[in-house]
C-alpha cells in the first residue's frame, strides 16, 4: 500500500477520517498539523500568530517532508498544505491524493467558535461564509490536482471513511 493523503479545505474531516481510515486498514495515522504543533511545541494558531503565516508554512514544508518518510501510511494535509508546489509534488509522489470537500455553509456549521482557525480569526459570523468562500476560490485549483475528490457535505465520518475504502477497493 503506498500513502493515502488526504487533503482539503479546513473542516472537510481530513483529520478524524484519517484517524479512522488508518485505524481501519491497520496502518499509521500522520496529521501534518500535529507534526507541526509536536516541532513548534505549541498550537498552529500560536504558531501563527507568533510566526505568521510565513513561518507556520515554513514548518509545514518541514512536516510534509517527515510525513513522507512514513511508509504506508494514511496523512491528514492541513487546508493549505497544497499551496506550496514542492509540498503538492513531494506528496503526490508518495501517495494517492484524495481532497475532501464541503459546502461552504457545511463548513461554517462545522468549524464553530474559530479560535482555533488562523485564517478565520477575527471574522464574525456573516463574514465567515463570505471568508470561506474567498479561500475556497483561491484555492479550488491547487485542491483540483487530486487524483480523487470526495463530497462530505451531509455526511458523518464513517460514511467518508467507507466512500475512502470504497474508493481504494476500486483501484
Amino acid at each position: 500500500m503506498a500513502q493515502i493523503i488526504l487533503t482539503g479545505f479546513m473542516a472537510t474531516g481530513k483529520s478524524e477520517v484519517g484517524r479512522r481510515l488508518a485505524r481501519a486498514l491497520g496502518c499509521p495515522f500522520v496529521d501534518i498539523d500535529g507534526l507541526v504543533e509536536a516541532a513548534a511545541g505549541r498550537s498552529v494558531a500560536d504558531v501563527f500568530a507568533g510566526e505568521g503565516e510565513v513561518g507556520f508554512r515554513a514548518r509545514e514544508r518541514a512536516a510534509v517532508e517527515q510525513a513522507c518518510a512514513v511508509r504506508d501510511a494514511v496523512v491528514a494535509t492541513g487546508g493549505g498544505t497544497l499551496l506550496d508546489a514542492d509540498n503538492r509534488r513531494r506528496l503526490a509522489e508518495v501517495g494517492l491524493v484524495i481532497c475532501l470537500t464541503a459546502d461552504p455553509e457545511e463548513i461554517v456549521k462545522r468549524i464553530g467558535d474559530p479560535a482555533s482557525r488562523p485564517l478565520l480569526a477575527g471574522t464574525r459570523n456573516g463574514d465567515r461564509l463570505v471568508r470561506i468562500r474567498e479561500l475556497l476560490g483561491q484555492r479550488a485549483a491547487v485542491y483540483a490536482v487530486a487524483a480523487h475528490t470526495i463530497d462530505t457535505t451531509g455526511l458523518d465520518v464513517d460514511q467518508v471513511v467507507d466512500r475512502v475504502r470504497a474508493l481504494l477497493a476500486g483501484r
